[in-house]
């Protein structure tokens, strides 16, 4: 297993939280016990069932839409104090929070512009909760995205399989500013969920600035990226983290996991296909 030693200012971290405060309802504090953890892990599951039901590359808008607004349906009504829901032309993303307002998660897929389906998928969920004295952290953070890529990522036979992961994690953050500035732009756009967007977007953006800081300088952090349970790093505010990048053919699918969710890259591994990968080349297999 890789580790990552990372270096960050916790002053954007604070201003960051700070901001997910002013978003959020006020609760009172209370412990965090095996069976609550066990509740969190599938309460988690059913924030992030759109995501992981929608296909990249298969699913569609018609069927994709109800996914992504399924806190509608009345069964679902005890996940978030509220829904809101926002879309541009190509991009639909639904944001929710917590009735103790602690947890700020959205899902958000990007379409085709000319066959409607799927190209991009992401899910993202930040727990805010302190941990307490006598128990774990129950703060953590989590980021998933699929995404079909480009053929420029491979035409360049002479570019290194640790150069091309690296460029695939920047395209990953290019395509998520893309899509939240075309929500962002949106004439109709909730002023609310623009600032939930824009709070998330500053929570990855510096996540991913520690580690692509860190894995510039580690060569071998890079090819371990694949491997069963990621790379592990260190984090200032979540302790600990991990990240794991999967390529099969032109789907590439990254997985981040800090603090009180770090141990879900094991328990949630991805399944790769037996099938052969004809592109990239085979340090992207596991």
């Amino acid at each position: 297993m890789g580790r990552i030693n990372s270096k960050q200012i916790r002053t954007g971290y604070v201003y960051i939280f700070a901001a997910l405060a002013v978003l959020a309802l006020q609760a009172g504090c209370s412990t965090v016990s095996p069976w609550t953890k066990a509740r969190h892990r599938s309460r988690q599951a059913r924030l992030s069932a759109p995501y992981d039901r929608i296909a990249v590359k298969q699913s569609i808008i018609q069927n994709t839409v109800p996914m992504i607004q399924r806190l509608n349906d009345g069964s679902q009504a005890d996940l978030a104090a509220a829904e809101m829901i926002s879309h541009s032309e190509n991009v639909v993303v639904s944001m929710g929070q917590s009735k103790d307002g602690y947890q700020t998660w959205f899902n958000m897929v990007t379409f085709s512009e000319n066959e409607l389906n799927v190209v991009r998928k992401y899910f993202f969920i930040v727990d805010d909760k302190t941990k307490s004295i006598q128990f774990e952290p129950n703060q953590g953070l989590r980021f998933d995205c699929e995404i079909e890529l480009e053929k420029e990522v491979f035409a360049d036979p002479d570019t290194s399989d640790n150069a091309r992961k690296i460029e695939i994690l920047r395209n990953v953050l290019n395509y998520l500013h893309k899509d939240m500035n075309e929500l962002r732009d949106d004439p109709d756009s909730p002023d609310q969920g623009n600032r939930m967007i824009d709070i998330c977007r500053m929570l990855i953006n510096q996540t991913f600035d520690v580690i692509l800081r860190e894995l510039d300088r580690s060569p071998v952090l890079v090819s371990r990226l694949s491997q069963a349970g990621g790379v592990e790093f260190d984090h200032i505010n979540f302790e600990k983290g991990k990240i794991q990048l999967v390529v099969i053919k032109d789907i590439a699918t990254v997985k981040i996991r800090m603090g009180a969710f770090v141990h879900m890259i094991e328990a949630q591994q991805i399944k790769l296909k037996k099938e052969r990968v004809d592109k990239p080349s085979s340090v992207f297999r596991r």
